[in-house]
């Protein structure tokens, strides 16, 4: 057969074969939505993808390691390749993974790259998040999508801590001591749910057994359901973007999906399974081998969890211990305090900001451009005082290894730190808001005076100035489409007493003006003439559809 006809007939095939099956699913709709999908072209929005690729090696390697581990905790010898081990009586948990470590081909590296790969996870959800409070990607109609995104935040955290758990080490078990203490702090029921959770008295005999599902499948499971749903949400309501010459609220400019987009992200894919893969090679982490197996009588000397819960230990180390017996129950304030009261107070405010903001806020249409950090000064200094404070606490949970290194007293350390927790968010809140401050009077003296040159002349008095040259238009637009929102203003006395607001209603407007006021009390204007007025108000008005009409591609 001639190799023209041969390629007619594979021709014919393919189309044959695309027809069917765009009979029974609906390939064409996708490819048409899909494949000219625009994404996002600033490297700040791959935060998000350095996450998704760090899970899916976490579930690869994960996958993996299942055939080997052993989540049991009954005595056994170890007999394995590990020397200074050998003949010790270990859990099943314990001896298992010694073998993936030194028995198992790859397994070492294998191990090292999970632990890694979930350290990454971890961080790169943390910082986008941070990304999206900081820029304002959480606003109306987005609420949901950062609801979904803090929940795998803290599904993550749970993932992280049970699986540090499992290999039944001296630094793990150590970690599981301070669990149980936590929960023993809860009142009434916190000696109900450590029997529950440990199968009977500390440390029982199902702690590695119960979770090690919760580690490989009921965690799993919930945070690929939740991926799944931020990426349809993503998909839905499109992504935001940077104010920028040809970037509004009623469009979407970035790279199409296929093949721009898609070649750039699986290079990123690659890169991070690369630097995981070196990180799981060359960097040694949770040597469990070096802390031997867990025994109830000895702790770990130096014993640091995993950074991403470093804040919690480092406040159960600052909160004094004291204890309050009421009605012949015992509340111990340390742990109670710091590890159920601390975090709930912390997520509870991360779930209710985007509300809250939109309570307070004057503007309740929809939120498609990014804001600039310095044009919220009290949102970003609120979360750099978030960010203070966590510092400190992370820092306390390290205070031994501080004074053994640097030789000063744990007292001193832990009184240096409980000082610092109380004074370094208010002083981080204040600078950081003169910074905004400082940095918006910047950007109106540049849209007033332009850019400095090299040139200096004389005038006529026998002075010096620099001379200026002016924005040109892209960075000017950049300078200028931001919204100065005023303070939600009191509502008028109604003419009819019995319609006024009262009680509960009447306080709470009042505190919502009350707020408002402080919130947005730093409003600088940039110069703008009524032309320029306009202009902007075009840009950052008329949302988008949700539909896929207002997607454009690069260039836009």
């Amino acid at each position: 057969m001639p190799p023209a006809e041969e390629t007619a007939r594979t021709a014919d095939r393919v189309r044959r074969a695309a027809a069917a099956l765009d009979a029974r699913l609906p390939l064409a709709e996708i490819a048409k939505g899909g494949v000219r999908k625009a994404f996002p072209d600033h490297w700040s929005f791959l935060l998000g993808e350095i996450a998704l690729y760090s899970l899916i090696v976490l579930l690869l390697t994960g996958t993996w390691l299942a055939f080997f581990f052993q989540p049991s905790m009954g005595d056994v010898p170890y007999e394995g390749s590990y020397g200074p081990l050998r003949g010790l009586r270990v859990s099943e948990a314990y001896a298992s993974t010694l073998r993936i470590s030194f028995d198992v081909r790859g397994g070492l590296l294998l191990r090292q790259m999970h632990h890694w790969a979930a350290l990454v996870f971890v961080a790169a959800i943390g910082v986008h998040l941070l990304r999206i409070f900081f820029t304002g990607a959480f606003r109306r109609p987005r609420e949901v999508n950062w609801t979904v995104g803090l929940t795998m935040f803290l599904l993550a955290l749970i993932e992280g801590f049970a699986g540090y758990s499992l290999p039944d080490d001296l630094l793990s078990g150590t970690g599981l001591r301070t669990a149980q203490g936590i929960m023993l702090s809860l009142p009434v029921v916190g000696t109900y749910l450590s029997f529950f959770v440990f199968g009977g008295e500390y440390p029982g005999e199902d702690i590695v057994s119960r979770l090690y599902p919760v580690h490989i499948l009921l965690v799993p499971g919930l945070l690929l359901g939740l991926v799944t749903l931020h990426l349809l949400l993503v998909v839905h309501l499109k992504h935001t973007q940077w104010p920028g010459p040809g970037n509004t609220a009623r469009n979407v400019v970035g790279k199409p999906f296929f093949a721009q987009y898609t070649a750039k992200s699986a290079g990123l894919f690659f890169m991070v399974a690369g630097v995981l893969g070196v990180l799981g090679a060359l960097a040694q982490i949770n040597p469990v081998w070096a802390y031997g197996p867990y025994r109830t009588d000895v702790v770990s000397t130096g014993a640091q969890p995993d950074w991403y819960v470093g804040f919690l230990e480092g406040a159960l180390r600052l909160m004094p211990g004291f204890e309050t017996r009421l009605w012949g129950h015992t509340l111990m304030w340390n742990p109670l305090v710091p590890g159920v009261v601390l975090p709930g107070v912390l997520f509870t405010g991360l779930y209710a900001y985007p509300f809250f903001e939109r309570w307070i806020s004057p503007d309740k249409e929809e939120q498609h451009l990014c804001d600039r950090p310095r044009h919220r000064p009290v949102r970003t200094a609120l979360g750099v005082a978030v960010l203070a404070a966590y510092t400190v606490l992370l820092l306390a949970g390290a205070q031994d290894l501080l004074a053994f290194i640097s030789d000063i007293s744990v007292q001193a350390i832990t009184w240096t730190l409980r000082c610092a927790l109380v004074l370094a968010p208010p002083v981080a809140f204040w600078l950081t808001r003169r910074v905004c401050l400082a940095l918006q009077r910047g950007d109106i003296e540049l849209l007033e005076h332009g850019v400095e040159t090299d040139e200096v002349r004389q005038t006529v008095e026998g002075g010096y100035r620099p001379s200026h040259r002016p924005l040109n238009g892209a960075r000017r637009h950049v300078l200028l489409v931001h919204a100065v929102p005023e303070p939600v203003r009191p509502e008028p006395d109604r003419p009819d007493p019995a319609a006024r607001p009262r009680g509960v209603r009447r306080a709470a407007e009042r505190l919502r003006v009350a707020l408002s006021r402080w919130y947005y009390r730093d409003r600088l204007v940039p110069p703008m003439t009524e032309t320029h007025r306009r202009r902007v108000a075009e840009v950052l008005a008329a949302p988008r559809r949700t539909g896929r009409d207002g997607e454009t591609g690069p260039g836009s």
